[in-house]
């Protein structure tokens, strides 16, 4: 590797460590990194602002800031605090009843909208029911982003790089339902599981705030009736869109942002007001990650890193899809799975076509898939769904420490991985 090459990735770990410890601010680790990989030459201004692939991804940026509005224009219906007295009061007021019950919940989303829009979606709700039961908000943020990354992985939309690996494979929605649905389900009931020992420590009971929750009525909460239903309206739509947009030829991101202008302009509410409640921070930190991760992208370190994990099986087919499962983890974890997906799935497209096409062939893309999507719960930079979340919880006065969040991520993607592998290894060889 070329000096230049070296010093991309001394950057990229440089930002990282800052990130991982803290001694910085992410935001600001992470657009210094995009500046100093500008610097450098590891990139240039046409790849960091215009190459989708190799720099920053505007489809993502848009496709938050249209969910982002949307969510401000919602949060003044008092939406939000009608769904958290009915989901304490449905759990009556139990900490791991309410934990599951929005698990499920988060569930039920995720495979539908991309993660972001589901976390964008729930968590606001989250932090309302956990603050009048008085309980810690983090675990239970935690455990939903993470159900975002387990549930998004069923669906061809569930989740970016589902819609990446089907669109260079042609795989179809029903593709996606008949080969990742199942394990999904099981990956999701181990989860549950999981997180009854995992957060056991986040279920305390306080019986007077139980018992004053009990007494709301959830019909009190709502402020707005009429801006309620036009919301609804227009989130409605924009749900419906999401899900028929390959058959509307329209980018989620499009439909995302002219939903979030559509409500903002009929709300009649302050745009200045509404503007504050958008999570710039969150902008600005993909911002830059994106271009540091475009920079290793352009300097060729990503697809050097799936073209040795390829040649390291040596063309045998099990073996590869093996590697896909368990390698695509620590590249994704590190560097967000949007831009890993984008630089090996044309690798995993040759060895697919080299190997004819078959059926066995064709599940190392199952495998690329599950190893990419659950590699999201590693760290905190290893999904847009983690750092969305992050960023709103730091908003509402809640930190979530690289390491606090690695603990449980680390545990849950080592579970779920394996498991997906023995998946693989059955499905495998119920072809062979």
């Amino acid at each position: 590797m070329s000096v230049l090459t070296w010093a991309a990735i001394a950057v990229f770990v440089a930002v990282y460590v800052l990130i991982a410890t803290e001694w910085v601010h992410r935001v600001a680790a992470a657009l210094g990194g995009g500046v100093l990989m500008l610097l450098i030459g590891a990139t240039d201004p046409e790849h960091a602002f215009f190459s989708k692939d190799a720099g920053i991804d505007w489809d993502v940026i848009v496709l938050l800031l249209g969910m982002m509005l949307i969510v401000a224009v919602l949060k003044q219906t008092g939406v939000f605090e009608y769904i958290a007295i009915w989901a304490a009061r449905r759990a009556r007021g139990k900490p791991y009843r309410l934990m599951v019950l929005l698990i499920l919940v988060t569930a039920v989303f995720s495979p539908w909208l991309d993660n972001v829009t589901t976390v964008l979606l729930v968590a606001p709700v989250t932090i309302l029911v956990c603050n009048r039961l008085g309980l810690p908000v983090v675990p239970y943020l935690i455990a939903e982003v993470m159900t975002c990354n387990i549930g998004g992985a069923a669906t061809l939309i569930g989740d970016p790089p589902n819609i990446m690996i089907g669109s260079r494979a042609g795989l179809s929605f029903n593709d996606f339902l008949i080969h990742m649905t199942p394990i999904v389900i099981v990956l999701m009931i181990v989860f549950i599981l999981m997180a009854r020992v995992m957060f056991r420590k986040a279920f305390t009971y306080d019986p007077e705030r139980v018992a004053s929750v009990m007494e709301l009525d959830p019909r009190d909460a709502i402020k707005d009736g009429r801006l309620l239903a036009i919301s609804g309206a227009v989130m409605g739509v924009v749900m419906v869109a999401f899900v028929l947009h390959t058959w509307l030829d329209l980018e989620p991101s499009v439909i995302a942002i002219s939903g979030g202008l559509l409500l903002l302009a009929v709300s009649r509410l302050n745009t200045g007001e509404v503007m504050k409640d958008v999570e710039w921070e969150t902008l600005a930190f993909f911002t830059g990650l994106f271009v540091m991760v475009g920079a290793m992208v352009n300097m060729g370190v990503i697809g050097d890193l799936g073209e040795a994990a390829a040649e390291a099986t040596g063309g045998n087919l099990f073996a590869t899809s093996m590697a896909l499962v368990f390698g695509s983890v620590v590249p994704s974890a590190l560097i967000d799975n949007i831009p890993f997906v984008a630089s090996v799935s044309p690798i995993v497209e040759e060895i697919v076509n080299a190997a004819g096409g078959t059926a066995e062939a064709g599940m190392l893309w199952w495998s690329f898939a599950l190893g990419a999507d659950l590699a999201g719960n590693a760290t905190i930079i290893a999904s847009s769904a983690n750092v969305v979340v992050i960023g709103i919880a730091e908003r509402s006065g809640h930190h979530i420490s690289f390491w606090q969040f690695s603990r449980y991520g680390l545990v849950v993607t080592a579970v779920t991985v394996s498991l997906a592998a023995v998946y693989v290894w059955a499905r495998y060889f119920a072809l062979a």
